[in-house]
This record gives C-alpha cells, sequence and structure tokens, in this order.
C-alpha cells in the first residue's frame, strides 16, 4: 500500500493507495504514530483504497479514538463502502 500525505492547519490529509489489510496495516499504524501527535484532524482519502480487512477496520477505529471524532474519510469505492456499512463504520466515519 502506499501512503501520501501533507500537514495543513492542524489536519492531517492522507490518500490511501493500495489494500489496507494484516499485512500492510501495521504500517499504516506506524505511519500515523509517527504523523499525528493527536491535535487537529485525519483527513483520509480513500479514492485508490481497493480493499480493507478487519486488521484495517482496527487501525482506522484506534486513530478515530486518537482524534476524539475528528477523523473524515472521503472518496471512499463502493467495495470500501459496504465494508463500512456491514460494520456499522459508516455512521461513524462517512
Amino acid at each position: 500500500m502506499k501512503i501520501d500525505f501533507n500537514k495543513s492547519n492542524e489536519i492531517l490529509h492522507v490518500a490511501l493507495d493500495g489494500r489496507l489489510d494484516t499485512t500492510t496495516a501495521p504500517g499504516f499504524e506506524s505511519f500515523l504514530s509517527k504523523n499525528y501527535d493527536g491535535n487537529g484532524s485525519i483527513v483520509i482519502d480513500c479514492e485508490k483504497l481497493l480493499y480493507i480487512s478487519s486488521a484495517g477496520l482496527r487501525v482506522l477505529l484506534a486513530a478515530q479514538k486518537k482524534t476524539k471524532g475528528a477523523m473524515k474519510l472521503i472518496n471512499v469505492c463502493e467495495l470500501v463502502m459496504e465494508v463500512f456499512e456491514m460494520t456499522g463504520f459508516a455512521d461513524i466515519w462517512v
């Protein structure tokens, strides 16, 4: 998975490209711990996110808790949105 990001005005903008699964979730979790200090908000662009597993959901949920609700996912593809809807996470992030 490829992660592009930039910070501006206390907002961390992240673009994910590929799969967020058991193989890539630890790397994304590490990225977030290095680049987000708990202040401000996170916007995650999922336009190129092809797949998300339960491991990926766990990382997103942990990030949501760290932001105290100041996290939003944008440009979510249909397949990933189905996972969010089945798990109830669509109501939280999208």
